[in-house]
């Protein structure tokens, strides 16, 4: 018999190409359990009813003109006529018994999968698939049902029959509208699929593409207790892995980011009460911890390498852990359809004019900002009352919110990471979305103005009233690399890189530690070392809520040195990225938590203990121990050799050496493992003595900032002498020529990192004429850098 005219088909028997009979899940679910078992991808068995079978079944219920009559004054933009139709539509369905003939052939093949399992009734999850779903141009996902730990002939029938409905949720009649899709060239077939036990293990969504940036080259993966539910519901904050795929092809732990969620929530197997599933807390102890191990983080995302190689796109996954036997299993998978399909050739940056007070904040999703008054909504039923241009405000989102969504000038939620249903259904819609405050639904007010921000990192921030903006739109497609020097760029943020990469660039000529220690460990490293024999009950505190997870502190704080670097890193790779060791200032380190009890109070920090002297320094030293074995992970465990390491703030020949000899002896030696060693030329000394600096480095680059205060006696700190001079001043240019010059002679490479270049066009014209190398510049800079060399022909 013709698959188009068969009631079932069983996953073996199901390719990609059958969407038309089985919709886009169950094609998919086929596709991968027929040819990617056989790539080590584990997928749980099944079967789908056909569009064969609803089509029988709408014919001999009859019912297919009452359904055209309902919907014939639909009008999807009142909420209240959406709401009845839909109703009145799936009472309707509902209200008639499935054709014998259908019913037999489900439980028969319900039978052959329970045989298989060697059990009398084997528990199934039943999947809602539309014929048009999941297509790269229309994504209808989370449009219909699902029904979970379904046993038994009655109830897995009536779970056909409610997924059959849902063909008729508010939601998904609202989306075709928009679509243009016809609701009666649709057919809704069903998925029953053998469950993974993951209520007694995790479960999660997964992406072979970053869903934020569009960044290709990272696998970002979620986890949670329990079902799967709770994630896309926005139930539970997930944990939040990216794996890098480059270094993951060549067998590294290409884990280049970990995110520990406060999972406090799973939804579970209900095996005493009248409910399939039900909601259980989670002990404190695990809800602190990550759900998977690094070894099963790898182990998805070489699944996602291998699915994605197999559909040739950018794909969205679901996947699970059965607890029983500890496997991971795919038990989803449809193209991915917001970042695949955007164009990068159009550079897009919000940027807000002015600062305001933050009232809530949580996870940015997308990078836009948008502003409105405050609807706060805590029931769907409600949504009625939102109105066009408000900013939506409730605890969380799922599919019946969607026709209120569209609405919204920016969405804002109390619960949910980044890959719940409010964050996946605004990216969609190109709206920014706050999501996972805790608390936005009780502290902002109906009517207040916010501004809601997505455009700084990956902190979404709501602002306290209408908040200037601009928007800077910039087509790259035509724009070439200046001839005679590199532009390389100045990253510090390592939630923006994947968006920074995008930006034309010759890789990173300045990677700046210090945002990661200030906003990603926020703790002095001493005090890590020192965790168990501080006194300051306060301060203990503080460490302990901020390294949750981390019974070592000082792993904590080389892991998470090591992430925000190796995000940069990967962002740019294979191109060079120069990291410069921390240069904080001591002013700057006593402000870390616990940094009052080992800094000494300076007159002027930027003169005094920082850059190299601290290295070596007996007080410290261990502290820079720490952070060359984060960077030695970066470059030999991720496998990121594109980490060039930079010393900042050499006073002297004997300095560079000290700090040499340390490091070499932690793992990182110049030469091995394709290390090379730069030094910061912003002495001016390190001018002076260039050509037996250039004996001990691979590269110098210029810290034009402090090379001008250093040689007109400024402290740039101090804004009252800040007239007397800047980098053009032809003292420090006559410097900078000489640092050139010898680098040339002695072969070493030479850029310079600041503003200076961006800000003065004629400076940044001697800079070239010069010889230099390379021009790194902050992110907002580089376009219009180029574009300006560029017309000047250099």
């Amino acid at each position: 018999m013709n698959k188009k005219n068969k009631f079932i088909l069983r996953f073996r028997e199901i390719r990609n190409s059958d969407v038309e009979i089985v919709g886009g899940k169950n094609a998919s679910l086929g596709e991968m359990y027929s040819l990617l078992t056989k790539k080590g991808v584990n997928i749980p068995n099944g079967f789908a009813t056909t569009a064969y079978a609803y089509q029988y079944f709408l014919e001999k219920a009859g019912i297919k003109k009452e359904i055209k009559r309902i919907l014939s004054d639909l009008d999807v933009n009142d909420i209240d006529n959406l709401q009845k139709r839909g109703r009145q539509v799936r009472k309707l369905i509902l209200s008639y018994d499935l054709p014998v003939e259908l019913e037999q052939e489900i439980i028969k093949y319900y039978h052959e999968l329970s045989r298989e399992f060697k059990t009398a009734n084997v528990d199934v999850a039943v999947r809602s698939s539309a014929t048009a779903e999941d297509l790269p141009d229309a994504s209808f996902a989370g449009q219909q049902e699902t029904y979970l730990n379904i046993k038994g002939e009655k109830e897995l029938l009536l779970a056909v029959k409610k997924c059959i409905a849902s063909l008729f949720t508010d939601r998904a009649i609202a989306y075709r509208a928009e679509k243009k899709f016809d609701h009666f060239k649709i057919s809704l077939t069903v998925g029953i699929q053998k469950m993974v036990r993951s209520d007694l293990a995790a479960s999660g969504v997964m992406f072979s593409i970053d869903t934020e940036s569009g960044f290709r080259d990272a696998v970002l993966i979620n986890s949670i207790y329990g079902l799967g539910e709770y994630i896309v519901q926005g139930m539970v904050t997930p944990d939040e892995y990216y794996v890098f795929k480059p270094t993951l092809a060549q067998g590294k732990q290409a884990i280049i980011s970990k995110t520990l969620g406060p999972k406090t929530r799973k939804l579970v197997y209900n095996l005493n009460g009248p409910k399939p599933v039900k909601d259980m807390a989670v002990n404190k102890s695990e809800a602190y911890k990550f759900a998977l191990t690094d070894q099963e983080v790898m182990q998805l995302a070489r699944w996602a390498v291998i699915i994605e190689k197999h559909y040739q796109k950018p794909m969205d996954m679901e996947w699970a852990k059965d607890g029983q036997n500890g496997k991971l299993y795919i038990v989803q998978a449809r193209p991915e359809t917001v970042q695949s399909q955007k164009n990068m050739t159009v550079v897009e940056e919000f940027k807000l004019l002015q600062k305001g007070k933050v009232v809530v904040s949580g996870a940015a999703v997308g990078n836009k900002v948008g502003t409105g008054k405050v609807s706060v909504i805590m029931d769907v039923k409600d949504i009625n009352k939102f109105k066009t241009g408000d900013v939506l405000v409730t605890d969380m989102t799922d599919p019946d919110w969607v026709p209120v969504m569209k609405k919204a000038a920016a969405i804002v939620t109390d619960a949910g990471g980044r890959t719940c249903h409010a964050a996946i259904v605004s990216r969609e819609l190109g709206i920014p979305a706050v999501v996972g405050t805790g608390n936005a639904s009780q502290v902002l007010k109906n009517g207040q103005k916010v501004t809601v921000s997505c455009a700084e990192g990956e902190v979404g921030r709501v602002y306290d009233g209408s908040l200037k903006y601009e928007v800077k739109r910039t087509n790259i497609k035509n724009l070439k690399a200046p001839r005679k020097v590199k532009i390389m760029m100045n990253v510090g943020e390592p939630d923006q890189a994947f968006n920074f990469s995008f930006i034309p660039n010759a890789g990173v000529g300045l990677a700046r530690e210090e945002f990661i220690v200030n906003n990603y460990i926020k703790i002095h490293p001493q005090a890590l070392l020192d965790y168990k024999k501080l006194k300051d009950k306060k301060v203990l505190a503080q460490i302990d809520k901020i390294t949750l997870g981390y019974k070592d502190k000082k792993q904590f704080y080389i892991d998470k040195l090591a992430e925000g670097i190796a995000r940069i890193a990967a962002a740019f790779y294979p191109k060079d990225v120069i990291v410069r060791l921390s240069d904080f200032k001591t002013n700057e380190y006593a402000n870390l938590i616990g940094g009052l009890n080992y800094e000494p109070k300076e007159d002027n920090p930027m003169l005094g203990w920082r850059g190299a002297s601290r290295y070596y320094d007996p007080k410290f030293v261990d502290v820079f121990k720490m952070e060359c074995a984060a960077l030695k992970k970066v470059r030999e465990d991720m496998g990121l050799t594109n980490v060039k390491i930079m010393i900042p703030f050499v006073r002297t020949l004997a300095e560079a050496r000290k700090v040499i000899d340390i490091m070499s002896s932690q793992g990182l030696k110049r030469g091995v493992n394709k290390l090379q060693l730069y030094m910061m030329v912003e002495i001016p000394s390190n001018v002076i003595l260039a050509k037996e600096f250039a004996k001990m480095f691979d590269g110098f680059s210029i810290g034009s900032n402090d090379l001008t205060q250093l040689t007109l006696g400024l402290d740039r700190d101090a804004g009252t002498l800040a007239h007397i001079g800047n980098e053009k001043n032809e003292a420090v240019k006559k410097l900078i020529a000489e640092a050139i010059k010898v680098a040339k002679q002695s072969k070493t490479k030479i850029g310079i990192c600041g503003q200076g270049p961006s800000d003065f066009p004629d400076f940044a014209e001697f800079l070239v004429r010069a010889g230099i190398d390379s021009i790194s510049l902050n992110p907002d800079s580089v376009i219009k850098t180029m574009i300006m060399l560029n017309k000047k022909k250099l």
